[in-house]
This record gives C-alpha cells, sequence and structure tokens, in this order.
C-alpha cells in the first residue's frame, strides 16, 4: 500500500485539484474563511449537499490538514470546523477565483444579447 506522500501528485496544480478540487470542497472552504461553522450550518447553507458528501467532504480535509474538528465537552456534544493555518494559506486562491468569476459575469452581462 502506497504512502499518503506517494499518493501526492508530481504536478503542484494537480495536488491543488486533487486536495481542493471540487465543488463543494471549494464551497466548504469558502463558508470557513468567514468563521467556524457546524456541520448542520454547513449543510443548510450549502443547498443540494447531502449528508454523506459533507461528512465525507469534511474528513477528507481534516485528514489532509486544511480544517480542524473541535468537540466541545457539553450535552449535547458541540463540534466546530474550522480552517487550519493551511486551510486558511488557501484564502489568496479563493479570492482569485472570486474575482475571476466576477469579471466573467460582468462580461456575460455585457455580451448578452439585447432584447429588441
Amino acid at each position: 500500500m502506497k504512502t499518503k506522500a506517494e499518493l501526492i501528485p508530481e504536478c503542484p496544480v494537480a495536488t491543488t485539484v486533487q486536495l481542493i478540487g471540487n465543488k463543494w470542497k471549494l464551497l466548504i472552504i469558502r463558508n470557513l474563511l468567514q468563521r467556524p461553522w457546524r456541520f448542520n450550518e454547513l449543510q443548510k447553507n450549502l443547498e443540494g449537499i447531502s449528508q454523506k458528501v459533507l461528512t465525507d467532504s469534511l474528513r477528507s480535509m481534516e485528514a489532509d490538514g486544511i480544517i480542524t474538528r473541535t468537540v466541545y465537552p457539553e450535552v449535547p456534544p458541540r463540534v466546530e470546523y474550522a480552517l487550519s493555518e493551511l486551510g486558511e494559506s488557501l484564502k489568496p486562491i479563493l479570492d482569485a477565483m472570486k474575482t475571476w468569476g466576477e469579471g466573467y459575469k460582468a462580461s456575460a452581462a455585457e455580451n448578452a444579447p439585447k432584447e429588441r
């Protein structure tokens, strides 16, 4: 069985895509850049995500060191997810994606066919 290090692609872009390259992980990171979130808050905010996909995404990102999971000793138990320092380092990538998306939307609006 290969070690975690052996599973990392040689190409740095491929590495990034492997770690955060799906719709849900990017949107989870977007939310966690604001503040820590609880599971149910994330599920309600991310319209269309299933409980299984959210659970799998959070577990994967925790294993990769992108997020932290904090369980508070309360009754009932409270669990919060937050970005780790490594996860916080993704902010410039998401900022660039936001800027690009805003530019694209503006360009699409300008180039949309005009009604007569």
